[in-house]
């Protein structure tokens, strides 16, 4: 037998077939949501998911000043960052970070959970976060999807 009974199919850029998907983060713990929204980002649910391509779905989340941190997380956990000049350390509270945008705690959590390579900062590009339940793309008719149904 010279042939196999099988193929591995890989997916690529035109045969992935991305989906608009919405999630609601009231009332969900931030790095639990994170966690499945960057899964959604990346294309692992899909049966075709394949590591080197953007195979996942554009995901909008509504309802980002509704998130939940558990413990002392509001106060304890810290934002650094650098402004690139010598004693440039900066950093900010998730409270401190919250009033300012809240929309950020939700990106910096996803952003973390992504590759830190250039497929990483193209998946970043899917995510959409809003405060409240409005959103800009109603044209593109998201699905609903409820996180806690997902694995």
């Amino acid at each position: 037998m010279n042939t196999l009974s099988y193929k591995t199919v890989s997916a690529n850029k035109e045969t992935a077939n991305k989906e608009w998907v919405l999630v609601d983060a009231d009332g969900h713990s931030l790095g639990r949501l994170a966690s499945k929204v960057a899964m959604l980002i990346r294309g692992k649910y899909k049966p075709n998911f394949t590591p080197h391509v953007d195979c996942g779905d554009n995901v909008i989340v509504i309802n980002a000043e509704k998130i939940i941190l558990t413990g002392k997380k509001w106060t304890d956990k810290s934002y650094i960052r650098h402004t690139g000049y010598p004693g440039g350390q900066r950093s900010l509270t998730a409270t401190e970070l919250f009033q300012k945008d809240p929309t950020r705690l939700v990106e910096k959590a996803v952003k973390g959970m992504l590759p830190k390579n250039k497929l990483g900062s193209a998946l970043f590009r899917n995510l959409y976060v809003y405060v409240g339940t409005e959103h800009k793309q109603e044209a593109q008719t998201p699905k609903v999807i409820n996180i806690n149904d997902l694995r």
